[in-house]
């Protein structure tokens, strides 16, 4: 099967589903997207191929690819990489929200003074989905300062969708399950999502959705060719997959990734021939009820 971005509304439908839920999509300050992408453009060295954006147009214009291919509800994740700018990137997140209907209100923090106000104030407003990027900002989840913001978190029953695994580029003593298990220990029911299923460490990261009720898996990137590059999903795990059919999302990366959307939607219907469970039911449960059922609505 060779699936076009025109064709996805075509696939989804016979799903028998009324549109896509994908809780992991970028919509930045302009400012922000533009550093991002050149971000991308460098990347070559550090991963031994280019990543060329797909998506490189005006926000208006993303707004109305992504719904162009049915995507319901959708987020604007951003993520700090330094004190000082997570309560305005919260700020763009929750306006764009307000401005539109269909994405998910989303917000970030960071480990500095004053975070617990910060993400108390971004659920008073409306928050319904926290993203935090360790790689990036360069912190470990297990920070004191971010204690009670884990806390605070799991009582709301909020997901966090979280990069914690080491890919592309892993960040010795911050990426990787440990400190994510070390969350988790003391917040067993904390909400997590972990994007791109924790790449490359898949085995650990399944682990923690076995052992935790309320760790999520997302598909972002994860079995695309592209991806399978980088960080290949061994099919040995494929049966334990199957077995969380409740814990694992859809996500894209929209519009940071270097191949049409309905790529991801194509290589998901694929497993299939690798492990008969991940069929039409897992799909629809995948693509649109585990997410719906995250956010609340």
């Amino acid at each position: 099967m060779s699936l076009s971005d025109n064709a996805v509304p075509t696939w989804w439908r016979g799903l028998g589903l009324p549109g896509l839920v994908d809780l992991h999509t970028h919509f930045l300050p302009e400012r922000m997207l533009r550093r991002v992408w050149a971000h991308f453009d460098e990347i070559e060295p550090l991963i031994g191929h280019p990543w060329p954006i797909h998506y490189r147009d005006d926000q208006e214009s993303r707004l109305a690819t992504i719904r162009r291919l049915g995507v319901r509800r959708f987020t604007a994740l951003s993520y700090a990489h330094r004190p000082g700018m997570a309560a305005s990137l919260t700020d763009f997140s929750l306006d764009l929200a307000d401005e539109h209907a269909d994405c998910v209100p989303s917000a970030t923090f960071y480990p500095e003074d004053g975070v617990l106000d910060q993400v108390q104030s971004a659920l008073d407003r409306g928050a319904r989905v926290f993203k935090i990027h360790v790689q990036i900002g360069a912190f470990d989840l297990r920070e004191p300062i971010l204690d009670p913001v884990w806390g605070l978190l799991a009582d709301a029953a909020i997901p966090v969708v979280i990069h914690v695994g080491s890919g592309p580029v892993p960040r010795p003593g911050i990426t990787g399950p440990h400190t994510l298990a070390g969350v988790l220990v003391r917040h067993p029911l904390l909400t997590v999502v972990v994007a791109h299923m924790g790449a490359p460490e898949y085995g650990e990261f399944l682990d923690l959705a076995e052992r935790y009720p309320w760790v999520h898996l997302d598909t972002t990137m994860v079995f695309t060719d592209f991806f399978e590059q980088l960080a290949p999903f061994d099919p040995a795990l494929l049966s334990r997959l199957a077995d969380l059919p409740d814990r694992v999302v859809l996500g894209s990366d929209f519009p940071n990734i270097p191949y049409p959307y309905a790529h991801q939607l194509e290589v998901l219907e694929r497993l299939r021939a690798r492990e008969p469970r991940l069929d039409d039911d897992w799909l629809r449960a995948v693509c649109w009820y585990n997410g719906l059922r995250l956010i609340g609505e």
